[in-house]
């Protein structure tokens, strides 16, 4: 046992080395990606008037519908995908604080109390004997070379990286939301339009079969009128099979039971926001993925530290103090205290490579890393520009449209009003009036879809400025 002289002098040294101690590995710099000054596909387009609310975390407000609203903050609260992807970040983040707690001695307090008694010939002398020994210990084994460290930087980029995890999460369920939510107003729009195209077709046949009645139609225009119908009345029919599946889908992704939610059919009256790109460059701290991604990296360089500890030597402080006597009155008196302190080392001599090989893991895991950040930096560019070629091209394709089916819906009332026209070219002018009108519908549609899907590849109004720091 050291002496009280030589311990006085190895704890202050010990200290020292502690404090002075150094982190082993690199450290982290945020990898470098390749980022084009503009958009190709923004080119020449800037939309006007743009939705400042698109730049917000209440993006949907830009489409104008208070039911959308309603229930995308349902999303937020009740969806139960969110809510274990919230307790898994917590799991995270708790982590954080257990491998910060290494960086601090262990104290225990311990106490014992013996009775020891024998016959008059035993070493007691027929009576009996008492101890009592409180103790207290404690023992560190101090950070020299960063491992704890590195272990604790892993597992804040890891709870960064969970908690990115989760804001990816509610945007998605939020943009699934609100592209289900969009097919439903456009089966209920489109349910209207067949509606009335029933009621038009009826009429058809009804003067058909009047015409037929008095010898100046044919019985197959009676055919074609009924077949026409009854086609129509079919696809009315299987309508009202589809919104409810849509209907069901909404309410589980806001967290209800289908049973519990009834949403009444609406008028076709979504409004259509002009989305704000920006720059590039701001891209990268938008997108929650791209975040998470980057953390992810951030924690597997701070694993190449922590294997690299392991080539040094393991330090471990440890002491002890206490008092000890038979008598409790007397217990605490300094005669019978007692102490004492050490320090012991340990290191690794030979391990047939074990930490080369840990190192060289940890080394190509960060470069899986790295190399999944660029991929999602990559991806992220390729699913604005999509999305502003796909804004592009349907806002041409829907002008165009809206006129062929104004032409289309014209060319009926004509054909309808002039009672010299033919039987068949009445029937295409419908059919091709309701084809017309069905198609303009799916590019408004996929106008509005487009949109959601643009807000989301631009982050949804995120930054990555609200990443927890601890």
């Amino acid at each position: 046992m050291p002496t009280a002289k030589s311990s006085a002098r190895l704890v202050p040294l010990l200290l020292c080395a502690c404090l002075g101690g150094c982190l082993v590995g690199p450290n982290y710099k945020r990898p470098s990606v390749v980022t084009p000054p503009v958009y190709k596909e923004a080119e020449g387009w800037t939309p006007a008037n743009p939705s400042d609310a698109a730049d917000r975390q209440d993006w949907w407000t830009v489409f104008g519908d208070p039911v959308l609203n309603d229930l995308e903050v349902r999303v937020q609260v009740s969806n139960q995908t969110l809510v274990a992807d919230e307790a898994a970040y917590r799991v995270a983040h708790a982590l954080v604080a257990q491998n910060r707690a290494a960086l601090f001695p262990t104290a225990t307090l311990n106490g014992s109390a013996t009775a020891m008694g024998g016959g008059a010939n035993s070493s007691t002398g027929g009576s009996t004997v008492a101890n009592f020994s409180p103790t207290v210990g404690a023992t560190w084994a101090p950070d020299i070379w960063g491992a704890v460290r590195r272990t604790i930087e892993n597992a804040k980029d890891n709870a960064q990286a969970s908690y990115a995890t989760l804001v990816n999460a509610r945007l998605s369920a939020q943009v699934t939301l609100a592209i289900d939510y969009i097919s439903l107003r456009q089966l209920d729009e489109e349910k209207r339009i067949y509606d009335a195209t029933v009621q038009a077709y009826a009429r058809t046949l009804a003067i058909t079969q009047n015409k037929y009645k008095v010898g100046v139609a044919a019985q197959s225009d009676v055919l074609t009128a009924q077949t026409q119908l009854e086609s129509a009345q079919a696809t009315d029919t299987d309508l009202g099979q589809q919104r409810p599946r849509l209907e069901h889908a909404i309410a589980v992704l806001a967290g209800e039971p289908p049973a519990a939610m009834t949403l009444a059919p609406e008028p076709w009256n979504l409004k259509l926001p002009q989305i704000p790109a920006a720059v590039p460059s701001v891209l990268l701290q938008r997108r929650p993925d791209v975040a998470g991604a980057e953390r992810t990296a951030a924690g597997a360089n701070a694993l190449i530290g922590q294997q690299l500890a392991a080539y040094y030597p393991n330090i471990t402080l440890s002491g002890e103090g206490g008092f000890s006597a038979s008598n409790l009155g007397s217990l605490f008196n300094v005669s019978n205290s007692f102490w004492s302190v050490g320090a012991s080392a340990a290191e690794t001599v030979f391990d047939a490579g074990a930490r080369r090989a840990k190192v060289q893991g940890a080394r190509a895991n960060y470069d899986e890393a790295v190399a999944n950040y660029r991929q999602s930096v990559l991806t992220a560019f390729a699913q604005v520009e999509d999305n502003l070629a796909a804004q592009q091209v349907y806002a041409v394709e829907e002008a165009q449209d809206a006129k062929a089916a104004a032409d289309a819906l014209k060319n009926v009332t004509i054909t309808l009003n002039e009672g010299t026209v033919d039987f068949t070219t009445v029937a295409t002018a419908q059919t091709t009036a309701l084809s017309a009108e069905n198609t303009l519908l799916g590019v408004q549609s996929s106008r509005l879809a487009t949109a959601v899907n643009l807000i989301e590849a631009l982050g949804g109004g995120w930054n990555a400025s609200l990443l927890p720091k601890d």
